[in-house]
């Protein structure tokens, strides 16, 4: 997996129609076992409501996908709100809207709306993120080429994260993973070919993403 976009946090946010309750809760999930836990665990917590909906979106390429209306007329809930989670192209995240009925039937149009509306007006309420994988790499030149590759580095896209100073002059760099060969071609451009490259670890770094 590289990129994606999934929640900036877990959270809950809770909305009021025709005197029900809806509260959606969302936390980020790796496996079904993960969402299933948490499903459990909302159901644990809200054993008085009337529904606890859930919906999951998981997967390198979002394969798995689950719904559950938990009592709702089928269609009405778990699916609307997968519909959401997908709409906003999310991924690793398990939804569960808690339902406290509060005595006027919404149909199943309003019903719809409603769940859906929940977990839209929640991931805008808590966030989205789009984690992007990169790739740690060191650039090693000699002190005469390190003025003009320090300036080349501060005027690029790439992320210049620290400088050290021994024998040589040594340029930790984190690059999108997408962009690791271009990254390596403009440096060898920049030196003549003189930079010495080390590869390093990868790690997830995430930006608030556009909506």
């Amino acid at each position: 997996m590289q990129n994606f976009r999934t929640i900036k946090t877990e959270g809950s946010h809770e909305m009021d129609i025709k005197k029900s309750r809806f509260i959606c809760h969302l936390k980020r999930t790796e496996t079904e076992t993960a969402a299933s836990a948490f499903i459990e665990s909302i159901k644990k917590e809200h054993w008085k409501a009337n529904h606890n909906c859930s919906a999951y979106i998981l997967g390198e390429r979002q394969e798995i996908q689950r719904a559950h209306d938990d009592g709702e007329p089928s269609g009405t809930a778990g699916v609307p709100m997968l519909e959401l989670l997908k709409k906003r192209n999310l991924n690793n995240v398990t939804a569960v809207v808690t339902r406290y009925f509060g005595g006027t039937k919404l149909g199943a149009g309003g019903l719809i709306r409603a769940y859906g509306g929940a977990v839209n007006d929640a991931l805008s309420e808590i966030g989205i993120v789009e984690r992007q994988l990169h790739q740690f790499i060191n650039v090693t030149v000699s002190y005469p080429m390190s003025g003009k590759l320090e300036n080349q580095l501060r005027q690029s896209d790439y992320l210049l994260q620290d400088i050290s100073y021994t024998d040589q002059v040594g340029f930790n760099c984190v690059i999108p993973i997408e962009s690791e060969e271009l990254f390596k071609q403009s440096v060898t451009e920049w030196t003549n070919g003189q930079g010495l490259f080390s590869i390093g670890k990868q790690a997830w770094i995430e930006v608030d993403a556009a909506d």
